[in-house]
Parts: C-alpha cells; structure tokens; sequence
C-alpha cells in the first residue's frame, strides 16, 4: 500500500502546539504531524486505553463501603469504652459509692452525647 498526500490546516495555535511538540522531540512539524495522526488514529480505533470496567468499579465500592461499615462499628466501640472509662473514673475521683445500674445510665447518656454531637457536625 502507498502513503497519500493530505493538506491540513491548523490554527495558529494548534500549529504553536505541534511546532513545540516536534522541538522538544528534535523532529521537523512534518514528521510530528505523522505522529499526531497515527496517535489519534489508534486511539480512535483502539480506543483511549483508558476504559473503565463499570462492573470492576460497583466491585470496589461495595468493597470500601464494607470496610467503613467496619470502621464505623469499631469506632463506635471506642466511644462506648471512653465514655465507660469516663464515667467510671469520674465516679472513682469523686469518692461517690453509687450502683452499677446508675453508672451505667450515665454511660449510656454520655455515649448518646457524644453520637448526638457527632450527628450535629454533619448537618
């Protein structure tokens, strides 16, 4: 198969473009110009090479949500134990002789604060 002869026009910046390229490559714009075609002709025919799998993507999102589901639960368990750990050394600091049932009550508002407070921020 022989090569054809084209004429292109290109904007003046489009030609500062190709100009710059074929410089910084240390080829003549005619020669660039070949390589700007066959590029975008494989890209057009091939693609860009970046396609995205949708499947590979809903993959890993449920993934990460799965793990911040994780996250979440273990967060949550550290804020029941500080609040518990609070509570119970608030209660030893102050000498008070109180029942299990009435430090727990007091944990379990102080832990529903703080899951307030924290709600708050988001809003």
């Amino acid at each position: 198969m022989s090569a054809r002869a084209q004429t292109v026009r290109l904007t003046p910046a489009r030609h500062r473009a190709l100009a710059g390229f074929a410089k910084s490559y240390g080829l003549s714009e005619y020669a660039m110009l070949a390589r700007v075609v066959d590029a975008g002709l494989a890209a057009l025919v091939h693609g860009a090479g970046n396609q995205i799998d949708n499947r590979e993507i809903v993959s890993e999102l449920a993934s990460v949500s799965t793990r911040i589901v994780d996250v979440e639960r273990m967060l949550d368990r550290a804020l029941f134990t500080a609040c518990a750990a609070y509570c119970y050394a608030r209660h030893a600091a102050l000498g008070a002789r109180t029942t299990d049932e009435a430090v727990t009550a007091e944990i379990n508002a102080a832990y529903d604060r703080q899951r307030r407070r924290a709600q708050e921020g988001r809003e």
